[in-house]
C-alpha cells in the first residue's frame, strides 16, 4: 500500500508540474489552464500516434541487384510446326491418330480419306489413258497432283488401271502430333506458307506462328473419328517437331520492364530444385489473356533432357538505381497501402508511403525519406486489431 501511494502522488505531482496556467481572466473572471505537448501526446489514440522506446532507422539510398523468381513451363519451339490439311472434301475411312501428343515419324501413315472428287478425276484420268491425247493426260495428272494424290499414287492407278478409293495421308515430318481443334491457344499468327512434296499426302504446311501457350500437354483421345467428313483447305493435324524446345517464363508488368533481350538467367526443374541450367532471353512478347497483362519471356533450350509441359523457376537479377531502401521489416503493408511510423518529437506516427519492388529482405520506397527516423520495425506499433489511421503521406 506504501509503494501504490508513492507512485500515485508521484504521477499527481509529474501531472501539475505539466500544466501551464495562464494569467489572462477568461469570461467570468476565471483563469484557463493549458494543457502542456507531453500530456497531449500521451491523450492521442494509439492508432494514430504512439509513445514508445524502440530502436530507429534511416533510409538506405542508392542501388541494389534483387535476385526475383518467375515461373515458366516447357513448351515446343512452334516457329518449326507443321500443319496437315485437307487439300479435298470427303470422309474418313481409317484414322491411325488416336491420342493428342501421339509420336509420328516422316512418312508414317495418319489416315485414309474417300472422296468424290478424287475418284472422279481419277476416272477421268484411266479414261485419258485409253487416248492418244498425251497434253489432256498430263494435265490429268497434275490435276490430281494438286488434290494430294502423290505421283507414286498416281502411278499405280494407270498401271492397275483400278480407282484408288482410299487415299492415303502421310506424315510430312517427324514430331508430336496434335489435333487442330485441340490445339493452344495463339496471338497473332503469321501466314501459313505452303511447304515441300515427297510422302506429305494431302499436304503439308509448315506454319511459323508466334505462339503465347502456356497450357501443359495432355494426351487426351482426339475428337475426330472415323466416317466424319473434311472440307477442303480444312486443317486438320499440326506437328510439333521434338528437336527444339524452348521456356516461356510469365513476368508481371513492373518487372517486365527491367528485363532485355539476351539477358541471362539461371532456371531449374520445379520437381528438382539442385540441378541448374543457364540460359539467355530470346524473345519478349508481351500478352493479354483473360484480362490479365504481362509479359512472356522466351529461352530456347540447348539442353535436351527437358520435356513439354515440365514446370520451371527462373531467378534473374535486376538492378534498381538511385533509390530508398528500408528493411522489410520496417514496412507495414495494409492491404495496398504501404505504413512506416516516423519518428517526430519523441512519438511515432504512421505516415503512408509510396512502394516499388518488395523482396525478400527489402523494399523499395519511391518517396522521398531524406533526414527521417522511424521504427525500425513497424510490427511492434501495430494493436492487436491492426487498426491504423493514415493522416499523411511522403512524396
Amino acid at each position: 500500500m506504501r509503494n501504490s501511494y508513492i507512485v500515485s502522488s508521484i504521477a499527481v505531482v509529474l501531472f501539475f508540474i505539466s500544466c501551464k496556467e495562464k494569467t489572462a481572466p477568461a469570461p467570468g473572471g476565471h483563469k484557463e489552464t493549458v494543457i502542456g505537448s507531453d500530456v497531449k501526446q500521451l491523450t492521442q489514440p494509439v492508432n494514430q500516434q504512439v509513445v514508445a522506446s524502440i530502436p530507429v532507422l534511416k533510409g538506405v539510398y542508392g542501388s541494389r541487384i534483387i535476385t526475383h523468381d518467375v515461373k515458366g513451363i516447357v513448351n515446343y519451339d512452334t516457329k518449326n510446326q507443321t500443319s496437315i490439311s485437307s487439300r479435298v472434301s470427303g470422309r474418313i475411312e481409317k484414322l491411325l491418330i488416336k491420342y493428342n501428343y501421339q509420336p509420328v515419324k516422316t512418312g508414317q501413315l495418319i489416315m485414309e480419306l474417300y472422296s468424290p472428287d478424287l475418284a472422279a478425276a481419277q476416272q477421268e484420268l484411266l479414261y485419258l489413258a485409253g487416248t492418244n491425247d498425251t497434253a489432256m493426260l498430263q494435265r490429268a495428272k497434275e490435276k490430281l497432283q494438286l488434290a494430294g494424290m502423290q505421283p507414286a499414287q498416281i502411278a499405280a492407278v494407270l498401271r492397275s488401271g483400278k480407282i484408288l478409293y482410299r487415299v492415303p495421308v502421310y506424315s510430312p515430318a517427324s514430331g508430336f502430333i496434335l489435333e487442330k481443334t485441340g490445339a493452344p491457344v495463339v496471338n497473332a499468327p503469321q501466314t501459313a506458307a505452303p511447304a515441300g512434296d515427297g510422302m506429305s499426302g494431302m499436304g503439308g504446311t509448315s506454319a511459323p506462328v508466334n505462339s503465347s501457350a502456356n497450357s501443359t500437354p495432355t494426351a487426351n483421345p482426339v475428337l475426330l473419328r472415323e466416317g466424319q467428313y473434311v472440307n477442303a483447305g480444312q486443317s486438320i493435324f499440326t506437328i510439333y517437331q521434338s528437336g527444339q524446345l524452348l521456356a516461356e517464363f510469365a513476368f508481371p508488368p513492373a518487372l517486365a520492364a527491367k528485363i532485355k533481350s539476351a539477358q541471362p538467367l539461371l532456371f531449374w526443374s520445379n520437381e528438382n530444385n539442385t540441378d541448374m541450367f543457364s540460359g539467355k532471353i530470346g524473345l519478349i512478347e508481351p500478352v493479354l489473356r483473360n484480362g490479365e497483362n504481362f509479359t512472356l519471356a522466351r529461352v530456347y533450350l540447348i539442353q535436351q533432357r527437358f520435356q513439354a509441359g515440365q514446370l520451371l523457376t527462373a531467378s534473374i537479377p535486376v538492378v534498381y538505381r538511385n533509390s530508398w531502401w528500408l528493411p522489410k521489416e520496417a514496412v507495414w503493408m495494409q492491404g495496398q497501402q504501404a505504413v512506416v511510423f516516423i519518428k517526430e518529437n519523441n512519438v511515432f506516427s504512421p505516415v503512408q508511403i509510396r512502394t516499388g519492388v518488395i523482396n525478400k529482405e527489402w523494399v523499395q520506397v519511391l518517396s522521398d525519406l531524406n533526414g527521417r527516423e522511424m521504427a525500425a520495425n513497424a510490427y511492434y506499433l501495430v494493436d492487436s486489431e491492426s487498426f491504423i489511421k493514415v493522416h499523411q503521406s511522403l512524396q
